[in-house]
């Protein structure tokens, strides 16, 4: 049966459905635990995976300068050569692509707001196959998350109020970004951080969105993986 909108964690019938990249879509983390250790490698930088992680969701100049490392520019490049060159360790999480069709199939309009540069961001987001209406990176206009800039640009792009809007994210940074730009949060229970307070609506597998948006599972069976 699907939910109400009073039965699925205060979310108001939200139609434009954005979603963080890294830990929501793909499973990225083999990629940029290799793309840091060739910046460890190249710049003596000392600074563990683990603690780069925690800032994940910032634009990387943004990350840099909360590590303290003022070589931003160079580093990133090390970074964007690593990372391109291991792109193929990169994974989508299991279910996210059936999830995604139903919601579009449900009236929905699907868009990404990502800190990843959208060079890198286009080729993952291709394997996906889904009708994304707006991609929104670290590019162009406006500050990068926690700031609402690239939410309110996104809604800006797909014609929508805030209102009409849940952002899926998985870390402090989405949630406070949605926060600010008025939008239903949806937390990512799959990904790499965790939700802070007030706790958020959290979604533990991706098919567990289509019950917090209200969003029919299509006929047959449903299982992760694919719609059969």
């Amino acid at each position: 049966m699907t939910a109400s909108k009073h039965d699925r964690g205060g979310l108001e019938d939200p139609r434009c459905l954005l979603l963080d990249l890294d830990g929501v879509l793909v499973d990225t983390r083999p990629v940029m635990e290799i793309a840091w250790r060739a910046v460890q490698e190249a710049h003596g930088v000392n600074i563990p995976f683990e603690t780069y992680q925690e800032q994940l969701g910032r634009p990387f100049d943004d990350i840099m300068a909360r590590l303290g490392l003022a070589n931003a520019e160079e580093i990133h490049r090390t970074y964007a050569e690593a990372s391109a060159a291991a792109s193929h360790l990169a994974q989508e999480f299991e279910g996210i692509t059936d999830v995604l069709l139903a919601v579009a199939a449900d009236g929905w309009s699907l868009g990404v707001v990502t800190s990843k540069p959208l060079a890198r961001a286009t080729p993952l987001l291709a394997r996906l196959g889904c009708p994304f209406v707006t991609v929104r990176g670290p590019e162009g206009h406006g500050r990068g998350k926690p700031a609402p800039d690239p939410i309110l640009l996104a809604l800006i792009d797909l014609g929508a109020d805030p209102a009409d809007a849940a952002y899926v994210g998985d870390m402090a940074v989405d949630q406070e970004a949605a926060r600010r730009a008025g939008v239903s949060y949806i937390h990512a229970g799959w990904g790499y951080g965790r939700p802070t307070g007030p706790c958020p609506a959290v979604a533990d597998t991706p098919r567990q969105l289509l019950h917090l948006l209200g969003v029919s599972t299509p006929n047959g069976p449903f299982v992760e993986g694919g719609l059969l």
